[in-house]
């Protein structure tokens, strides 16, 4: 039947032994049809002996017990549950949601990496988000206050789209560390993920808001959530912004780079995460490379299934079948009965 896909499988196999009676009832009819129809006619004469015509009705006197068989086969059928597999398939997942909390200071405009820290870090971020193709990850920054950029989505294309819009001056200048990672922990804290990571990446010391990292770290452990920490800058003087004209342009001038690391390291390790110091792009993509290797780690194996029911055009054919018989032997087929 080309209407049926080719995959086609039982959920209950079973039910196919009733269709063994299906044969036990046809030899059942076909002898009990022989033994009725068995008489005797007295003739005069051989020559009065003539072939009577066939009706038909009498042709077709097997129809409803052939209808009745079909039927009940159809209904068989049905029961044990025909379905058709689109795919068998183990899908490895990692069970992880991501929330990438990015400092976009003035500071990130420093010369250190190439071009500035800023378009380093979040051109590094895009290649990790390739990488995690089965996680979610949302992303939080900030500078003197801090923002959700985008929440926990799987949707990775509109993710790494909203990089590009991504720029310093977005929010008041400063850097709230605090605030940034309390941004991060209360936007994964009630995911269901087997495992919750935030990733933080500053490039100074914690200057504003109304919560110090520390606390803000404090507050992630109950939620299992581990924290990665990443400071970006060379080690000595990096061409940095220092002021800026009146037409909103930034004026440079070669300062010392000055990263709190021992807060970073603090933070990281009260929640069993880990610092790290980017001092060039290339160690920042090993640090992002590290990181991903680190929450790579398998937490569940699944079987995919997509599969489609379908016993429902053997059980509508079945009682249309027995449905049909039943008409036609109460009408067309009544006087042979």
């Amino acid at each position: 039947m080309k209407w049926l896909p080719d995959d086609i499988f039982f959920a209950s196999p079973a039910m196919l032994w009733l269709l063994l009676l299906v044969p036990i009832a046809a030899v059942a009819y076909f002898f009990y049809r022989q033994h009725n129809n068995t008489s005797g006619l007295t003739y005069s004469s051989f020559a009065l002996e003539k072939p009577l015509p066939v009706s038909t009705k009498v042709k077709l006197r097997n129809l409803p017990f052939v209808l009745r068989l079909i039927g009940i086969s159809l209904l068989v059928i049905a029961l044990a549950r025909p379905q058709s597999k689109k795919s068998w398939q183990d899908v490895k997942t990692e069970g992880i949601d991501i929330i990438l909390s990015m400092d976009i200071s003035a500071s990130m405009l420093a010369r250190d990496l190439k071009p500035n820290r800023l378009d380093a870090s979040k051109e590094v971020a895009r290649d990790f988000i390739d990488a995690r193709p089965d996680d979610r990850i949302g992303l939080v920054i900030f500078s003197g206050e801090s923002f959700t950029q985008c929440p926990l989505t799987s949707d990775h294309a509109v993710l790494k789209n909203i990089f590009s819009g991504i720029k310093t001056g977005m929010l008041a200048d400063g850097t709230a560390i605090g605030l940034g990672l309390a941004n991060a922990v209360s936007r994964i804290k009630d995911s269901k993920a087997k495992s919750k990571v935030i990733i933080l990446l500053t490039d100074g010391v914690n200057n504003a808001g109304n919560i110090s990292p520390s606390l803000a770290a404090e507050a992630a452990r109950p939620f299992g959530i581990r924290i990665y920490t990443i400071g970006v800058g060379t080690r000595g003087m990096a061409y940095s912004p220092v002021a800026m004209y009146p037409n909103g342009e930034y004026v440079f001038d070669f300062v010392k780079c000055d990263i709190d690391e021992n807060t970073l390291k603090k933070i990281s390790g009260l929640t069993g995460g880990k610092y790290f110091r980017a001092t060039d792009r290339k160690s920042l993509q090993r640090i992002y490379d590290e990181i991903d290797r680190m929450e790579k780690t398998l937490v569940s194996e699944r079987q995919y299934t997509k599969k489609s029911e379908w016993f429902f055009p053997f059980a509508l054919l079945g009682i249309l079948c027995v449905l049909v018989e039943f008409v036609v032997s109460r009408t067309y087929f009544k006087s042979l009965t």
